[in-house]
């Protein structure tokens, strides 16, 4: 069996002050792929860098307190890539890959367009970019795992105030279209969909209000792979008995050995 959880910590040192790291090391993961660091290589504390003896690899944005990723493997990676070869989105920290023989992990934070609409232009910029190397990567014949805050909630399942969030970024019709587009043409797979077809399964919920008591909240979070090892997953859950950000860990096992 393989687990791979991914999660958003919405700033690395705030979720360890919440537990994430106690968690972390009672869930048995093979794979733990972050998002958000928010922290630099200076910030990066023994047990950030390297947790419960896992191999940690990271991505930090240039730009302090800003993004960031990283993945946490048990088994050392025949191979780790940081970044994907776009300087304005590798200078913000944005992906981090290992590679297990046949098997790619990434953990991706896909930017956000709600601040503004130089942000969302932004993640249009990205998403141009993006998925022609997600095409790319799955023509090399390796099977894929893609964890991460994508920052899209794909259908109306996926968001609970859907019809208020059309014109809203995350929501917005050339966002959805993109994820259809890498599901439809591309071959990719929303696992989680695949095993829970129940709506309101989210994780992300806005600090506004009463969002994550009522449970008004956003999918925007990811595993998404390619034909082959999504057909070996067996089991999802999303944790939510501790809040360590405004996200939830979402794992996945799969019956697959790389």
């Amino acid at each position: 069996m393989l687990r791979i959880i991914s999660a958003n910590l919405n700033g690395i040192r705030s979720a360890s002050r919440k537990g994430f790291f106690d968690w972390m090391g009672q869930q048995n993961a093979d794979i733990v792929c972050v998002q958000e660091l928010k922290a630099q290589a200076a910030d990066m504390t023994p047990e950030f860098l390297a947790p419960h003896g896992y191999h940690g690899f990271f991505s930090y944005a240039t730009k302090k307190g800003y993004s960031g990723a990283g993945l946490y493997s048990r088994r050392e990676p025949d191979d780790v890539i940081i970044g994907f070869g776009n300087s304005e989105f590798d200078d913000e920290g944005r992906y981090v890959e290992a590679r297990f023989g046949n098997l790619a992990v990434i953990s991706v934070y896909v930017p956000s367009g709600s601040s503004s609409e130089e942000r969302q232009q932004a993640k249009f910029r990205f998403m141009d970019v993006f998925l022609p190397h997600l095409a790319q990567l799955k023509a090399a014949g390796r099977e894929i795992v893609l964890c991460g805050d994508v920052n899209i909630a794909h259908r109306e399942i996926d968001i609970k105030n859907w019809k208020g969030n059309l014109k809203n970024s995350g929501f917005l019709p050339e966002e959805r279209a993109w994820l259809t587009n890498l599901f439809d043409n591309h071959g990719y797979v929303d696992v989680f969909r695949v095993l829970d077809p129940r709506p309101e399964q989210y994780t992300w919920w806005s600090n506004r209000g009463q969002a994550y008591a009522k449970n008004v909240g956003w999918r925007i979070d990811y595993h998404l792979t390619t034909p082959g090892i999504a057909q070996t997953a067996k089991a999802c859950s999303i944790y939510k008995d501790v809040k360590f950000s405004d996200h939830a860990p979402l794992t996945i096992d799969y019956a697959f050995k790389p």
